[in-house]
């Protein structure tokens, strides 16, 4: 078989490719044993026809064609080998010359992963903010605290804000209940903005024993946005009684004998949740560099086909959560423009940053190892809250242990650039990155997953994809 490739784009080829037809007798013996299985032809068994006899009946031309169908996938990818391509979509396949016991020739083009000259990629400076934590940010955390604490006691007035309600909730459109729109006995902090539009207004003032009807929009359902009428009845209104914030307190709510002890954990611990996020924003700084500093062509059709698959994924999300992308919008106080450039910019980054890595960990010969693709199996469940087994055997099931593979070797790509970079904060000092994990993730120390969740049986199936995935990703 002989190929020839020419760059249409930088991120586009057109393969050439010539077939001799020896090449193609498997093929061709393998056309004539599923038909001979398919056909009744009088005076032969089931898949005993021979091949004269289908060329008769049938015709030769069906047979070369179920042939070629059948041989194309494996020729296509062994063109693609052969010439160092790595394919980013579904080629267009075009068989431009075949006849009988001649050469098979046809074009492949395709997106491909484009080539890369990497930059200087070790030692590189980054800057990120302050570490700060106000006394603002204690006291609403000592004030959660006392919330937590609180009891509560019925009222002889009308609701306020802070107060607990229980209502009853009816909501109907033109005169029919709506479906799943109503609660009984639900139990509402007014002023916490988490009902219906209006909600939280119409109850302000309300005594328990009181009816009123408000006109609000859903939120999710097939009338999502629609005007709904909505009757609220109060059947009792509660306050907090929070506690006094003192020594005693201190006391019932944490392990501390003084409120002093106690606020200066709850700074110290603001402090670390701080870091953290400083430490992940180090390593987004280091890798939003390297991107700057890296020219990486993208393939449209894929920068189109990744915005389409994250703008669903968005509003699905978004339904579940009963909003609509335009209230979404109105929250974020965000143009529908601003929106799109954000999320093509984002889905931009994110294709530069895979290939980028993938470059990075090309040139540093960086594997797997079992333990490493465990752990990230393991924190992968536990953020899908699923599992650790079923979840490995979900990702086996359709083949999705090669994606996994990459995303670990992509981390450690990440993470050994992050670590040779220099990161100060605004103020001049520089960012300590201990909790930056070996897979770029960012995590507390000692916060590492129980890797024996994942059992024997089950890892041991595992390791023969992840060696061959990770012979691929070497390749």
């Amino acid at each position: 078989m002989k190929s020839a490739v020419e760059t249409l784009e930088p991120t586009r080829a057109k393969l050439t490719v010539e077939v001799p037809f020896e090449d193609l007798k498997p093929s061709l013996d393998a056309a004539y044993q599923r038909i001979a299985k398919q056909v009744n032809v009088p005076g032969f068994r089931k898949g005993k026809v021979p091949p004269p006899v289908i060329d008769r009946q049938f015709g030769r031309g069906v047979v070369l064609d179920e042939a070629i169908n059948a041989a194309l996938p494996a020729l296509y990818a062994q063109a693609m080998q052969d010439n160092d391509l790595v394919p980013l979509a579904q080629p267009d396949i075009d068989i431009t010359k075949l006849e009988d016991n001649e050469t098979l020739e046809f074009t492949a083009e395709v997106d491909v992963r484009p080539t890369i000259t990497l930059p200087t990629y070790l030692g590189l400076s980054a800057e990120v903010d302050d570490i700060t934590v106000a006394d603002a940010d204690v006291e609403e955390q000592l004030q959660s605290l006392r919330e937590r604490f609180a009891t509560l006691a019925d009222v002889e007035r009308a609701a306020q804000d802070g107060d607990f309600v229980t209502i009853d909730v009816k909501a109907t459109q033109n005169g029919e209940p709506v479906e799943g729109g109503e609660l009984s006995g639900y139990s509402y902090q007014v002023g916490k903005g988490e009902l219906l539009p209006g909600a939280d207004e119409a109850l302000a003032g309300m005594s328990a024993g009181e009816t009123k009807t408000f006109t609000s929009q859903l939120l999710g359902g097939d009338l999502a946005g629609q005007d709904v009428d909505v009757e609220v009845t109060v059947s009792s209104v509660k306050e907090q009684e929070l506690e006094d914030l003192d020594d005693d307190f201190a006391q019932t709510a944490s392990e501390f004998d003084t409120l002093d002890e106690l606020t200066a954990d709850t700074r110290t611990r603001l402090e670390r949740g701080k870091r953290l996020e400083q430490a992940a924003a180090a390593r987004d700084a280091v890798l939003e560099k390297l991107i700057e500093d890296t020219e990486v062509p993208l393939p449209e059709k894929v920068v189109s086909a990744e915005l389409e698959s994250r703008r669903g994924e968005m509003e699905q999300q978004l339904g579940w959560a009963g909003m609509t992308l335009d209230q979404y919008l109105d929250n974020e106080k965000q143009t529908i423009d601003e929106f799109e450039a954000d999320l093509e910019k984002r889905v931009r980054d994110s294709l530069a940053a895979q290939f980028i890595l993938d470059e990075i960990a090309k040139k540093e010969q960086i594997g797997v190892e079992q333990e490493e693709l465990s752990e990230h199996l393991w924190t992968r469940a536990q953020q899908s809250g699923q599992d650790p087994n079923e979840f490995v055997k979900h990702m086996m099931e359709h083949n999705h242990i090669p994606e996994l593979v990459s995303e670990v070797v992509r981390g450690k790509a990440l993470a050994q650039v992050v670590n040779s970079a220099t990161v100060t904060d605004a103020s001049g000092r520089p960012v300590e990155l201990e909790n930056l994990n070996p897979d770029g993730s960012i995590a507390e120390p000692g916060d590492g997953p129980e890797v024996a969740e994942v059992t024997d049986e089950v890892t041991d199936e595992v390791t023969d994809d992840a060696d061959d995935a990770a012979e691929a990703e070497k390749d």
